[in-house]
């Protein structure tokens, strides 16, 4: 069972102490994950920053806020963002101007971001159409999704035009401690989380999160991509290298112990996804927009269908890159997928047997 540091957390643009020269900030997000989890780390000469809020809503006037009152007369040293999405990257680029201060991030993340940043309605391309044609959608909402393409450009400040690699096993000196550079991929390209041995804490960004599960998706960028395959040896690194008792700093919900817990319930979540999709897939040939309620089970909206569409292709592509799919194209131009072993039906009977025989979990 998790074990969490607080019963409650900071109000938006509120610092909370972890321990001495580590705080937690929070800052809204205008969705239904509402808030995201900032972190300032103090140096003897000024602030690291990591991650950034959104650039939408109240975020600048916060930022204002909170360095009128409690910077101590340092000024920010660095900003970092752990990966290239808008809500970690947001103010970056205004945060850099504002302080003339260094941004830090991996490369893949850096370039990725400036990509989605710049994409606009010009770059939907055939690859754009036979991507989502593949993926189920009708040639209206195909249509429809042109008129609206677009990347995260509106939602965050310029990113700043230069920036200083993080590399995995390289080290930050902050304050006396050294917190080492810890990648993890499939959630995003070169996801960068940190790691201070001598605290046993991790900032973990969106890589680990302790009550929902971060999307592992696959895009019209990268039809093929596999990053399902990635996030299973990212956790598997994390199981290896870091103790089971780190505090973790996630970027959503709130601070936790019982990282090695949650690292096998996340790879044991997508296992099982994967077999309700390899189970779902042993008749009738499914598209990908047919089999996601085998993975989501509530209503899904416009903005939550592209995310869960992109999870479940994640997962069947992992299946078909192994050869336990076989995928075809129908005369409509949509991937079907087929199910190749013979011998699921009586392991999925097996691993229910089991489950049933099973004596039950002491709470």
């Amino acid at each position: 069972m998790l074990k969490y540091l607080f019963d409650d957390a900071p109000d938006s643009g509120q610092l909370r102490e972890i321990v001495p020269g580590v705080l937690w900030l929070r800052m809204p997000l205008p969705m239904a994950l509402d808030h995201i989890n900032l972190y300032l780390l103090e140096d003897t000469d000024g602030w690291w920053i990591i991650d950034t809020g959104i650039a939408i809503d109240p975020t600048q006037e916060l930022w204002e806020q909170l360095f009128r009152q409690h910077l101590r007369g340092k000024p920010v040293k660095a900003v970092v963002s752990t990966h290239f999405h808008p809500d970690h990257t947001g103010m970056a680029g205004w945060l850099c101007e504002r302080w003339q201060a260094p941004f830090y991030i991996t490369e893949g993340e850096y370039f990725t971001g400036l990509a989605f940043s710049r994409t606009t309605r010009e770059h939907f391309s055939w690859t754009t159409e036979q991507h989502m044609t593949r993926s189920g959608y009708t040639a209206e909402k195909v249509a429809a999704s042109r008129e609206h393409f677009g990347g995260f450009g509106p939602y965050i400040t310029p990113m700043p035009t230069a920036y200083r690699r993080l590399v995995n096993g390289g080290l930050l000196l902050i304050n006396g401690n050294r917190w080492q550079v810890v990648v993890g991929r499939g959630h995003s390209p070169e996801h960068a989380c940190l790691y201070c041995s001598a605290l046993n804490i991790l900032i973990s960004g969106d890589q680990v999160i302790p009550r929902i599960t971060s999307n592992i998706s696959v895009s019209g960028s990268e039809p093929e991509g596999n990053p399902l395959k990635e996030w299973f040896k990212s956790l598997e690194h994390f199981l290896e290298i870091l103790p089971f008792d780190t505090l973790v700093l996630p970027a959503h919900n709130t601070p936790f112990y019982g990282l090695h817990e949650r690292l096998r319930y996340l790879i044991e979540h997508h296992e099982d996804h994967l077999l309700a999709l390899e189970e779902a897939c042993l008749d009738d040939p499914p598209s990908a927009m047919e089999l996601l309620p085998v993975l989501f089970k509530r209503p899904l909206d416009e903005h939550n269908l592209g995310l869960a569409l992109g999870e479940c292709i994640a997962h069947l592509n992992y299946l078909h890159q192994r050869g336990q799919i076989e995928r075809s194209v129908d005369e409509q131009g949509c991937y079907r997928y087929q199910s190749v072993d013979s011998t699921l039906p009586m392991r999925l009977r097996k691993l229910r047997h089991d489950a049933d025989d099973s004596p039950p979990m002491q709470v």
